[in-house]
């Protein structure tokens, strides 16, 4: 999810990250809000929208997360 989040050029929804990991809406909340606890993302209200950013240490870990990708193929 937090490749994903990198990945994503437009607006960061909750059901548009969903889609994008291919699970449910709930189920993206639910690591979202995890990952909100680990202080890897962050939620900033947009109107009624929620938009979620990653954090400083949210992008180095994704940024792991793919180098690690790349390594094993």
């Amino acid at each position: 999810m937090l490749v994903a989040l990198k990945k994503l050029s437009r607006a960061r929804y909750g059901s548009l990250l969903a889609k994008e990991v291919d699970c449910t809406y709930s189920h993206a909340v639910k690591i979202l809000q995890a990952l909100e606890r680990l202080g890897l993302v962050v939620f900033e209200k947009k109107g009624r929208m929620k938009l979620i950013k990653l954090t400083k240490k949210g992008t180095e870990v994704a940024n792991n997360i793919e180098n690690i990708k790349k390594l094993i193929g």
